[in-house]
């Protein structure tokens, strides 16, 4: 028969007391048939002695558990989507809407630039580059010719969506043409560019003509107005547009009176140019410009690339007409707006041209997706977040070079 042994600790001087329970009922303790200690409330029960089926546990008393993702430290519950400046901790965060039911994972927590990407229902990831992007790109205004015609406003193009991917994309704003000097026509405007859009310069306007300079509108985005061809009485032709751009300049023309001369107006992104006449006693009246297009790209109506007015020249100094067109369109005198691709304005009387304008290029896209993420220093611009809600808008006023969204 097996024996109990208890043994005294040599070194110890403590006294160990077995109690037995308050109770009338036998109890049997059996021992293991095993070499090992007893526990006690400060040990740790191995893993690996862990074997067989252990018996179920109840959860009652365990504390520091939660019932709900809200409760979670890297979970948010919201009513609405999360924002570049959502701000999380760290990346793998989760947000739900609990309103839509589309959640979000948070791929990176950069400070105030957070990106989010939709895992549930709905579309449109947060914080990351845009796919598509609406865009108005006008180009440099023409100036205007010599004592003759009004510039042509900037080929003027927009839409709604257009694909951009995940390389560079040109970007470059036209600059105005050069008003005639010295018998000589305007200067075209410079085409504008954003990724393979082009917009073409407004053409330069002609010139008041007494021998073989050309007193023809040049072509271009819109056309320069004509100027005239002393001693014809005939009406000169003003420079064509470009299908999709723009429109063409209107004619000039002498009266027959060697005192009264009117040139044609540049012609605007919304209509063509005048023609120059309305001829009175000692009276002349420059060609209108053509009016330009209106864009609430930027969250207001604003119209860009009018034509500029043509010249006018009555001998008694009755130089009626030649007002620029609606959009930065200069009058005759004037020069065209800046950023607004207007075309520049013939002269007052028998002087010399005025400058187009420059030309502007605007993108906008929902602000949801991050900023632009690379833009040199060779563009000119301004980003805004307010004037259009709900949208990054970018406007490039000057400059040549590559954005990387």
């Amino acid at each position: 028969m097996a024996k109990i042994k208890l043994t005294g600790h040599a070194s110890g001087s403590g006294v160990i007391t077995v109690t037995a329970p308050n109770t009338s009922t036998d109890r049997t303790i059996t021992l293991p048939d095993n070499t090992g200690s007893l526990l006690t409330s400060s040990d740790s029960l191995p893993a690996a002695n862990l074997t067989g089926t252990l018996p179920a546990i109840s959860g009652a008393n365990l504390t520091g558990l939660v019932s709900t993702l809200s409760a979670l430290t890297d979970t948010t519950v919201s009513t609405s989507d999360p924002t570049g400046t959502s701000n999380v901790s760290a990346t793998g965060h989760l947000w739900v809407n609990k309103s839509s039911g589309e959640t979000y994972i948070c791929t990176d927590a950069t400070n105030n630039a957070n990106v989010w990407i939709n895992v549930a229902s709905g579309s449109g990831d947060i914080g990351d580059a845009p796919d598509n992007v609406e865009y108005l790109v006008v180009a440099g205004g023409g100036g205007g010719g010599h004592a003759g015609g009004g510039g042509g406003a900037g080929g003027y193009r927009t839409a709604s969506s257009f694909a951009v991917g995940s390389g560079s994309i040109t970007v470059t704003i036209g600059a105005g043409g050069s008003g005639g000097a010295s018998t000589t026509q305007g200067g075209d405007g410079s085409n504008s560019v954003f990724s393979t859009i082009t917009s073409n310069g407004g053409g330069g306007g002609g010139i008041t003509s007494w021998g073989a300079e050309s007193e023809t509108g040049r072509a271009g985005g819109s056309g320069g107005g004509g100027g005239v061809n002393y001693p014809s009485t005939s009406l000169t032709t003003g420079g064509a547009g470009t299908s999709g751009q723009g429109n063409a300049g209107g004619g000039g023309a002498w009266n027959g009176n060697n005192d009264n001369y009117a040139s044609g107006g540049g012609g605007g992104a919304g209509a063509s140019g005048g023609n120059g006449g309305n001829f009175a006693y000692k009276t002349a009246y420059g060609g209108t410009g053509g009016n330009g297009l209106a864009s609430s790209i930027t969250g207001s109506s604003v119209t860009r690339a009018g034509g500029g007015g043509g010249q006018s020249y009555g001998s008694n100094l009755n130089n009626l007409g030649g007002a620029g067109g609606s959009g930065g369109g200069g009058n005759k005198g004037t020069t065209g707006t800046a950023n607004t691709g207007g075309g520049g304005g013939g002269a007052t009387t028998l002087g010399n041209g005025q400058a187009g304008g420059s030309g502007i290029v605007i993108i906008a896209y929902p602000d949801n997706h991050k900023a632009i993420t690379t833009i040199p220093g060779t563009l000119t611009y301004s980003v805004s977040t307010s004037s259009r809600s709900g949208y990054r808008v970018y406007s490039f006023t000057a400059g040549t070079g590559s954005i990387v969204f």
